[in-house]
């Protein structure tokens, strides 16, 4: 059990390695590099609800502002659900620097209910030939992100598997990150 120690609070490169330490059921998910919300929905045959928990500016943990190199200390922070039916199979965060959501990028200020992935995965996109970094996590109560969510969203079990992906939206900066809940393998196992 000495992975789940290790991983109960540090983020790891997919490319590490640490994948393998992930039950096999969350694999698929952990290590996708397309859309989510696209994987979701081709598995449950059906389009995923998004429901807005916040969207605001807010301070960075300090976990995230590593990603900007310190010098952002806030952010537009979005934190949805991804939901089937009502039922909750996905809650994401994405962390949009003001850098990143102007000009062309204005697009990730409209999405209301729409998912991010429509804007980061569209056809029209200007794709970064750089690989995104990629990053799992085996979450629990202790963990920050965990406590965060937990706030905005009381029924998140404990302890849960996340991603987080740095991606490139025209050359600018934006952190997901996706916490995957267990209805997700139950509500994809009954399809």
């Amino acid at each position: 059990m000495t992975y789940r120690r290790r991983l109960s609070s540090l983020w790891n490169r997919v490319d590490s390695g640490e994948i393998h330490q992930a039950p096999r059921k969350w694999q698929p998910w952990l290590s996708d590099t397309g859309s989510l919300t696209q994987k979701i929905e081709q598995t449950i045959g059906q389009k995923l609800e998004v429901l807005v928990l916040r969207d605001c500016r807010q301070n960075l943990n300090s976990d995230e502002s590593r990603y900007f190199h310190l010098q952002t200390k806030r952010c537009r922070i979005r934190e949805v659900l991804l939901c089937s039916n009502g039922i909750p199979l996905v809650m994401a965060r994405s962390v949009i620097p003001t850098l990143s959501s102007g000009g062309s990028n204005q697009a990730v200020l409209r999405l209301g209910s729409k998912p991010l992935g429509a804007v980061l995965f569209s056809k029209t996109r200007n794709r970064s030939k750089k690989k995104s970094l990629r990053e799992i996590a085996r979450i629990n109560k202790h963990s920050s992100l965990w406590q965060q969510c937990h706030q905005k969203y009381q029924q998140l079990p404990s302890p849960l598997w996340a991603r987080r992906t740095l991606y490139k939206l025209k050359g600018r900066p934006l952190l997901v990150c996706e916490i995957f809940l267990p209805e997700l393998l139950k509500y994809s196992a009954t399809r």
